[in-house]
């Protein structure tokens, strides 16, 4: 089906199409992503008309709403204290500059936060991408926002896709399992609530984020990467088999079961007509049975490995009920009393939304309704057993109830073990494999001298290698109890002894190990007992980097900025605890002599040694603290951050990056415009002397 939707993807669950995430927030703008399209299909308006998903007297409004432009949304990412920091300095700088202003004859709307999402960090606006880009009044918030959704502290993000993640009820100690997870906005809600204390560095949890198509893994990648998390996990397989994990605990080997899994299926996306307009034109039925199937497959492989007590939320950008309520009462009816769906009208209050249905009716492409295709698709016949499902208990998001796109969601409650899923006593294994052995011995005799049928000692012979698809990935090595890699970097900082080294791993078995990567204890348990089955795509986080200059003082790795806060609380020596204003100096000017920072920084650097490494890290007088890895030089400091990055902590501390910025590129342009004037006035020069 790629090419049946925008962009040649697949619609994503209100999240933006596959493009690049830095791109995103002034690249999808609802009117300037399409060229003009009729919002006109008639089978589209008799289905829904049909199907009783819009309250009586409310059609009109649900349509007119499908017909307007989605307001853009954004979602203050990153951990607490840091997010905080940054609504702060939304809150009381940009939005109060914003008020008042006059764009075109017409007074701006202030962005508003939305209702439901708690502490006030998700916001929508309804300013365009032409007004943000083309306003000289708002040309210092547009660059705000660019600014920070490339160093990932904001998330373009539609509003009805950050709702999965808030009703997983996520805590630091859950094993979490996001089955179709590219491109990723939801697993970073995941990944925050994991972390939701920054003062433990490893929580206990960890997410396996998984997709089936190897490219928008790597989007996926991105995305995480951007939160610094040692608990993550970009897997790449088929959500309907994504196969069984193992586990260690206690010395023993057990299958891994999930506290959580969010199972956001692929689905027609008819909810994302306001932002995918195309969708208009191209709607029929006919993606929705299609897609039945697969959803089902996807829904029945999510509760399987679902713990017993655990929470599952399945969702989908669709409106239609085939692809949601059919699929659930499907799973339902077949999990024999296992499942059920929980009641969670009481959460997210602020939140419209409408009760799932128990009657709907199924279409053919034609147009034609239909009594017989797939028995699934359809409502059950028996009333009794249809009431028990409380399919009532999900949900559906409709556009004209607070300007959103469309969205359906359902959480299960896993009570027991699926049916299907109970396990025959191991005796009982043991007593069919023999019977086997002897049967085939029985019929093929001398044919089978090798017992090649039958395996090594009569086993099962061994399934085949599993066939992995797109790029070959480099391999992750757990460095060694005894490595000699480790010792100079323990003494240099000073590691405490709680250090957990036996975390750190590479990715290359020969030569010399460039980076050094560290994953929670949890993450490198499931890496070591399923590496032949999985496909790991990438986990960790760089947390020291090989530096050849630094070998002649005793530790040839410096500090990497990624992982700093992973490292912050074991590190005991190279040290230094700088006020803001020598951490200003330190972020606006690129290698700063000594002579500019204050008199106690120049006191805690000697000593420490030409071309130390060390870390800097500033009074409580922010809501978060600023941790910068550090290069000493033998008259100079560097910090070791990227520019957004840089921008970033400067705007935290009230320092005015955008007129600064822009003085800089009038200076750059100057230079420049100078050096192109003396270079012509060389070549004619030369010229004349030839």
């Amino acid at each position: 089906m790629p090419g049946e939707f925008p962009w040649g993807e697949h619609p994503t669950n209100g999240e933006p199409p596959q493009r690049n995430p830095i791109l995103d927030f002034h690249a999808c703008w609802p009117e300037s992503c399409y060229p003009e399209i009729v919002k006109e299909n008639e089978l589209f308006e008799h289905y829904y008309g049909k199907q009783g998903i819009v309250p009586h007297g409310e059609w009109e409004s649900f349509m007119a709403a499908l017909r307007e432009p989605l307001p853009a949304t954004l979602r203050i990412t990153g951990y607490k204290s840091h997010a905080k920091e940054i609504l702060h300095c939304l809150k009381n700088k940009y939005f109060k500059e914003l008020e008042n202003q006059v764009v075109d004859g017409q007074k701006i709307e202030m962005p508003q936060p939305l209702s439901w999402y708690p502490e006030e960090l998700a916001w929508h606006t309804n300013l365009s991408r032409k007004v943000l880009r083309k306003s000289p009044q708002l040309e210092k918030f547009h660059h705000f926002l660019v600014s920070e959704t490339e160093c990932g502290n904001i998330s373009r993000q539609e509003a009805v896709s950050m709702i999965p993640p808030l009703l997983l009820d996520v805590q630091s100690h859950h094993k979490i399992l996001d089955l179709c997870a590219a491109p990723g906005s939801k697993t970073a809600q995941l990944i925050e609530m994991l972390h939701a204390d920054m003062n433990v560095p490893f929580p206990e949890g960890f997410v396996i984020a998984n997709d089936v198509d190897n490219k928008r893994c790597y989007l996926l990648v991105h995305q995480a990467k951007r939160l610094n998390s040692p608990c993550i996990m970009v897997v790449n397989h088929d959500a309907s088999s994504i196969p069984n994990l193992q586990i260690t605990t206690n010395g023993k080997k057990e299958i891994l079961f999930y506290d959580r899994i969010l199972c956001d299926v692929p689905c027609s996306g008819d909810g994302t007509m306001r932002k995918n307009i195309d969708v208009w034109k191209k709607w029929t039925t006919q993606n929705s049975l299609q897609l039945h199937g697969l959803q089902l497959r996807i829904a029945t492989r999510g509760v399987e490995q679902l713990a017993e007590g655990g929470r599952m939320v399945y969702s989908t950008c669709s409106l239609n009920p085939v692809e949601n309520e059919a699929v659930i009462a499907s799973l339902l009816e077949k999990s024999e009393g296992a499942l059920e769906l929980a009641d969670v009208s009481s959460e997210l209050p602020g939140l419209k939304r409408m009760p799932g249905v128990t009657q709907w009716k199924v279409m053919t492409k034609d147009g034609q309704w239909q009594t017989q295709i797939r028995p699934t698709m359809f409502p059950l016949k028996d009333e009794e057993k249809l009431k028990a499902l409380h399919l009532e208990r999900c949900f559906r998001i409709l556009p004209h109830h607070q300007n959103t796109g469309g969205f359906f969601v359902a959480v299960l409650i896993k009570k027991s073990p699926m049916p299907w899923n109970k396990r025959q006593p191991k005796v009982m294994f043991a007593l069919v494999g023999t019977v086997l052995q002897h049967v085939v011995k029985e019929k093929l005799g001398s044919q089978d001298p090798q017992g090649k049928f039958g395996g090594p000692r009569g086993l099962p012979p061994p399934s085949k290698k599993m066939k992995l698809f797109g790029f070959k990935e480099d391999p992750f090595v757990f460095l060694s109890e005894d490595d000699s890699l480790f010792s100079p970097i323990q003494t240099f900082y000073a590691l405490d002894p709680s250090f957990p080294k036996m975390n750190l791993l590479t990715r290359t078995q020969e030569g010399k190990k460039r980076q050094l990567y560290m994953v929670s204890k949890e993450i490198r348990n499931v890496l070591l007992n399923n590496s032949e089955k999985l496909k790991v795509i990438n986990t960790g986080i760089k947390v020291w980097s090989r530096n050849s200059d630094g070998e002649q003082f005793g530790c040839a790795f410096r500090l990497a900025q990624e992982g700093i806060y992973t490292l912050y609380p074991f590190i005991n020596a190279r040290i230094v605890n700088a006020s803001i204003e020598d951490i200003k100096v330190l972020l606006t000017e690129e290698n700063p002599f000594l002579s500019k920072l204050s008199d106690e920084v120049r006191d805690q650097v000697k000593g420490m040694g030409k071309y130390s490494l060390l870390r800097i890290s500033n009074p409580d007088s922010l809501q978060c603290s600023i941790v910068l890895c550090g290069w000493l030089g033998k008259t100079s400091l560097r910090a070791f951050v990227a520019k957004n990055e840089r921008l970033h902590y400067l705007r935290m501390m009230g320092v005015e990056v955008f007129k600064a910025k822009r003085k800089e590129e009038d200076v750059e342009r100057k230079t420049e415009e100078k050096d192109a004037e003396g270079k012509t006035a060389i070549d004619t020069a030369g010229g004349l002397h030839r």
